[in-house]
């Protein structure tokens, strides 16, 4: 306190001044100095936190690398726009400097606006975008399902982002029942990258086993954080961020922005959500589903259970009334042993007369077949005895003629043949005559 008195002291009172100004007056002087000096002014900057409000007012700032400055655009000015402004894009502006004297701030009224390239951001998107991608980290063929019931949720967020609260509400409401574990980073600013990846690394040793007597085992990690301009993203488009995001051993749900921000962390990510609440909705199948579900399954086993119990009455009743009346099932039985055994005789009736039947077709047959053979045999043999008689060389010596063989056996019967002096037999049909051969 004495500081505090003792710097009281010394304070020097106020230097008269020739005039003391309202603040609106001064705000309307400035804006007239401004105006004099620069009106009209041609503006050319980067596009952060474009908006456009019902109205069809737009409201941006225009910045640089060093420095940057609020503009708004009246919705007649931004009816005549060709294009659509996004954050990043690089454009030129014409428009006049002013005040706006409610909150005393420096404002440029823009008039006109044409594209002028794309902003550095963006230029350092596209670039590390094309590069992890051509690496492969997002390529659809890693990405993982997410558990349909898991153990345990991860939650990477600010302490103090409106993300925390929408997440935390949403599976407080959907699966309360599902332990959560928080992993506290800057989601914004210089030193966001290396938290988160600390955050990830952190819940990373609970999702594979490395810490031991872990009392949550973690299935899904969320990487959460609200919407924002580009610049205020830009933490989740830091490439070690990227790359630690697809060394995760669990799936990860990217709730990034709203739903029509995009950065490097939504790509890498196993699934992207378009907002952090729809990141929570993702990972959290609602108790109530499951609990229709178990509603369902239950139905179906009483169902199957009446059924099997109804079936086991049928076959208790049909034996009971068998057992009922033994006298009608003794009866039964009879008839069907009598009807057996006519079958059973009419069968063996007919299998005789049919084999009977077949001896005496076989025996008439046999006898006929035999018969037939020797009386083919029989004139078989007097065709032969009759060809054989008729080839008898007696009958030929009959006619007149002799047979001539010489000394030696040797039938003579060529001119050729015959040697002078030689004795020859002639056989006739009586007997034998010896010859000479004297010419």
């Amino acid at each position: 306190m004495s500081s505090v008195h003792s710097m009281i002291e010394s304070s020097q009172p106020f230097a008269p001044v020739s005039r003391v100004w309202q603040v609106g007056a001064l705000c309307r002087a400035i804006a007239d100095a401004m105006d004099a000096r620069f009106n009209p002014v041609c503006v050319a900057g980067e596009v952060s936190g474009f908006t456009r409000a019902a109205s069809g007012h737009c409201y941006f700032s225009l910045k640089d690398e060093s420095g940057q400055i609020r503009c708004a655009m009246f919705r007649r000015a931004a009816s005549l726009l060709d294009f659509s402004p996004r954050d990043g894009d690089r454009v030129e502006v014409r428009g006049r400097l002013g005040v706006y004297e409610p909150r005393g701030e420096l404002q440029l009224v823009v008039e006109s606006m044409r594209p002028a390239g794309q902003g550095t951001l963006f230029e350092q998107f596209f670039k590390l975008k094309a590069k992890l991608e051509q690496e492969g980290l997002f390529d659809s063929t890693r990405k993982r399902p997410l558990p349909a019931m898991p153990r345990g949720i991860g939650l990477v967020t600010s302490l103090g982002a409106a993300a925390l609260h929408d997440v935390v509400t949403a599976l407080q409401r959907r699966v309360p029942h599902i332990p959560v574990v928080l992993a506290p980073a800057s989601v914004q600013g210089e030193n966001a990258p290396r938290e988160l990846v600390q955050a990830l690394s952190g819940l990373y040793a609970l999702a594979d086993g490395s810490v031991s007597a872990q009392p949550v085992h973690v299935d899904v990690i969320l990487l959460v954080r609200g919407g924002g301009a580009m610049e205020d993203l830009w933490a989740f488009n830091d490439e070690p961020l990227a790359r630690m995001i697809a060394r995760s051993p669990v799936p990860v749900v990217s709730g990034v922005g709203h739903e029509t921000d995009f950065t490097i962390a939504d790509f890498v990510a196993d699934r992207r959500a378009p907002t952090p609440t729809a990141a929570a909705e993702m990972v959290s199948e609602p108790m109530t589903a499951w609990l229709a579900v178990v509603t369902a399954l239950e139905m179906r086993i009483a169902d199957a259970v009446m059924r099997s119990v109804e079936k086991q009455a049928q076959r208790i009743d049909q034996a009971s009334a068998r057992l009922g009346r033994p006298s009608a099932l003794a009866h039964r039985q009879r008839l069907m042993l009598s009807a057996s055994q006519q079958r059973l005789q009419h069968g063996v009736r007919m299998a005789l007369q049919a084999l009977q039947s077949d001896v005496t077709y076989r025996d008439q047959g046999w006898r006929d077949r035999v018969l037939r053979a020797l009386q083919g045999q029989h004139d078989r043999c007097q065709r032969a005895e009759l060809r054989l008689g008729l080839l008898d060389p007696s009958l030929v010596l009959q006619r007149g003629y002799a047979w001539l063989t010489l000394e030696n056996g040797q039938t003579l019967s060529s001119v050729a043949q015959a040697i002078v002096g030689e004795h020859v037999r002639a056989t006739l049909t009586d007997g034998a005559v010896d010859l000479t051969i004297r010419s």
